[in-house]
């Protein structure tokens, strides 16, 4: 039987023994995942043989469940809305590339540690990977997610692609007040490798779905190792690195807390939303017609001109230092907010706070009705204008209610302006 992709194989190829699953090829050459994830290319006329067909994939015929599990009356429940992502992704033997596939049960399958946590009941409400994520699919997923409230789930997990990961978490926390924790991961590595993060994440997520934490957050590593998770508020949370385990780092703000692992102990550092302190809220209006500029030095102030006659209702800028762009902006913006637009201003520095009364350009900023965004990230800052707008609030309220500390994204005063 001629080896197909996605089989598992044996190359011989000068004197050397490959073993690993077979990969498309454009190169004319035989392609071979080794175990360590990495790939090999070797020539065509090398020895090759079958080891293993490969199984069939979710959806594909064949596909049989590793097992049925039974649900434990002494456990709580917990619903696993799935959106995609690496988390839920492995190796697509049709191009060799990873591919968001699994449903919430294949994570089940492929992490058995989990059901002794909680029972779950899963949902996929879209599957993709997240640099397609759209405001839509965020209000779509908040009202999964308060369904599942509503029908008696004692805390949600909502696997997801880490690139925006950070932006959903935002939108969730300003969209529902929940009584129970919300925690979103992913994983940074597929499921096919073996430096893969995904086991770990969702095991330490699921700890906090069940924990005493009922607020939006984000569980992740907190080191390259595997021995603890971080708990990220879903207002604070950034992706600082591109490729690393740990690359979710906690902004303006200490982590809520950690879970060591494999133990799954939470510590907590700061104040928290306790479970069953609040009732379920669900303010789901979003207005898509929002825009984040990035002040660079000699940018046209024509940027907000264009904004402000092209229909879009809010604009974040990321201005230099304190929060500042050129003076030859400031009657742009004036014109802006003059015209009912709300001009927020954000730091392109992270960590530190907005403080436009320091220098006279500042201070022209606002009284030409610029907005101080205090200590939120930028992308923050952003979602909270899309979710303002999306209120029905009249101008007047929206500009106090991005000063307004809703969901942890403002912290108090730093002392130092």
């Amino acid at each position: 039987m001629e080896p197909e992709q996605g089989d598992r194989v044996r190359v011989i190829a000068d004197c050397v023994t490959y073993e690993g699953v077979l990969m498309p090829s454009t190169t004319g050459r035989i392609v071979i995942k080794l175990d360590n994830g990495y790939n090999v290319g070797v020539n065509k006329g090398a020895q090759i043989e079958l080891v293993e067909k490969r199984a069939p994939a979710s959806g594909e015929p064949g596909r049989e469940r590793k097992q049925e599990w039974v649900s434990k009356d002494d456990l709580p429940t917990v619903a696993i809305l799935s959106t995609g992502g690496t988390i839920a992704s492995r190796v697509d033997y049709r191009t060799g590339a990873v591919t968001a596939q699994f449903t919430a049960e294949d994570v089940l399958d492929a992490i058995p540690e989990l059901r002794g946590i909680a029972n779950y009941r899963s949902r996929v409400v879209y599957n993709i990977l997240s640099e397609n994520m759209r405001a839509e699919y965020w209000v779509e997923l908040a009202r999964a997610i308060a369904e599942e409230i509503e029908n008696g789930a004692d805390g949600v997990i909502v696997t997801h692609g880490t690139d925006t990961m950070g932006y959903t978490a935002a939108a969730l926390s300003f969209m529902i007040e929940t009584p129970v924790p919300i925690v979103l991961v992913g994983s940074q590595r597929s499921a096919d490798r073996p430096s893969s993060d995904n086991a770990m994440n969702a095991i330490c997520a699921a700890s906090v779905a069940v924990s005493d934490i009922a607020e939006v957050c984000v569980v992740m590593h907190g080191s390259t190792s595997d021995d603890f998770c971080q708990i990220h508020r879903g207002t604070r949370v950034r992706k600082m690195h591109t490729s690393r385990r740990d690359a979710f780092q906690s902004i303006n703000a200490s982590p809520i807390g950690r879970i060591d692992y494999p133990e799954c102990e939470i510590r907590t550092f700061t104040d928290y939303i306790r479970r069953g302190e609040r009732e379920l809220v669900l303010r789901d209006g979003m207005e898509q017609k929002c825009a984040l500029l990035k002040y660079i030095p000699g940018a046209s102030p024509e940027l907000l001109r264009f904004c402000s006659l092209s229909g879009y209702r809010g604009i974040v800028i990321e201005g230099t230092g304190l929060g500042h762009v050129a003076s030859d902006w400031i009657e742009l913006i004036e014109y802006a907010a003059s015209g009912g637009i709300p001009v927020v201003i954000t730091s392109q520095c992270l960590n530190g706070r907005i403080c436009d009364r320091v220098y006279d350009t500042g201070r022209d900023m606002l009284n030409a009705g610029a907005i101080e965004a205090e200590d939120m990230l930028p992308e923050v800052a952003l979602v909270k204008l899309m979710w303002s707008l999306g209120q029905g609030w009249e101008y007047d309220e929206i500009c106090a209610k991005m000063t307004e500390n809703i969901a942890g994204e403002i912290s108090g005063s730093s002392g130092y302006c």
